[in-house]
């Protein structure tokens, strides 16, 4: 009953940490709660992802597909407060206008939206909409909860390969910043896995390989000019895998219809 209760403590933590959803005042706080809530970053994009899902699912009843969409992602924005969308804006600016790691750690931690951050963001959301317009109702509701899901396991898997890189105290992401131990990476990938059983199709856990590979790239990037990551960089992971999951998707149904048949009959044909 303790580790069934301290379990749920961690799950709240993170909830409490990474969203704007409110949690019980009576949840026990630390620092050690805050250094292993990231095993449940996956779950956070099912809450989050599922919000989504199901703000599109009511809306679609009202409103064309395309006001629905954007009603689902403003929902989640809501949700989380922008926090992954507001550290993606965060790196553009940074990386665009610092050319050391100090300069770019200092913009980083500017509030002040630039030009790289505002030309960025924008490019982001309207990716991420038009991804999520093309897709069917059914196949939305699955990929905002699988893409959720996934990115957020990418960003904790980050936090296992690279290791963070401010000192200074003030910053929002250091309570969450130590590495995860394996098993706790094992664990948050596994479950940000479970959503692919709604395709019911074996191939689409392929999805995975597009993930990792976008995560990797950006982590060869950040740890070329500031030697790890920082929130924002884990907030930037998130938003990019999550895209990158949409883009799959889409690849995968295209190729599925041009086929003519499942992409499995599809692939044993070659």
């Amino acid at each position: 009953m303790f580790k069934l209760r301290k379990e749920w403590d961690l799950l709240l933590t993170a909830l409490g940490f990474f969203t704007r959803i409110p949690i019980p005042h009576n949840i026990a706080f630390s620092q050690e709660n805050l250094n292993r809530c990231n095993r449940y970053l996956p779950i956070i994009g099912l809450i989050v992802g599922g919000i989504g899902a199901g703000v599109f699912y009511v809306a679609s009843f009202l409103f064309p597909h395309s006001v629905a969409v954007l009603l689902s992602m403003a929902a989640t924005i809501l949700a989380t407060g922008a926090f992954h969308e507001d550290g993606f804006a965060d790196v553009c600016d940074a990386f665009g206008g610092g050319w050391t790691k100090e300069k770019i750690l200092v913009i980083m931690k500017d509030s002040r939206l630039g030009a790289y951050g505002a030309i960025g963001i924008l490019m982001l959301l309207l990716v991420k909409f038009q991804t999520l317009n093309v897709l069917s109702d059914w196949q939305v509701i699955a990929a905002m909860i699988t893409g959720h899901m996934i990115s957020r396991s990418m960003a904790a898997w980050t936090m296992y390969s690279l290791e963070y890189v401010r000192e200074d105290e003030t910053s929002k992401s250091k309570p969450i910043a130590k590495a995860l131990r394996p098993r706790d990476l094992t664990l948050a990938i596994s479950v940000a896995l479970i959503p692919v059983f709604f395709f019911q199709d074996i191939f689409v856990f392929l999805i995975i390989g597009p993930a990792f590979i976008a995560k990797w790239l950006l982590e060869l990037y950040f740890y070329k000019w500031i030697g790890g990551y920082t929130g924002d960089c884990l907030g930037t992971i998130q938003q990019v895998t999550e895209v990158v999951c949409y883009l799959f998707l889409i690849a995968y149904f295209k190729l599925s219809t041009v086929s003519g048949a499942p992409f499995e009959e599809w692939i044993k044909s070659f």
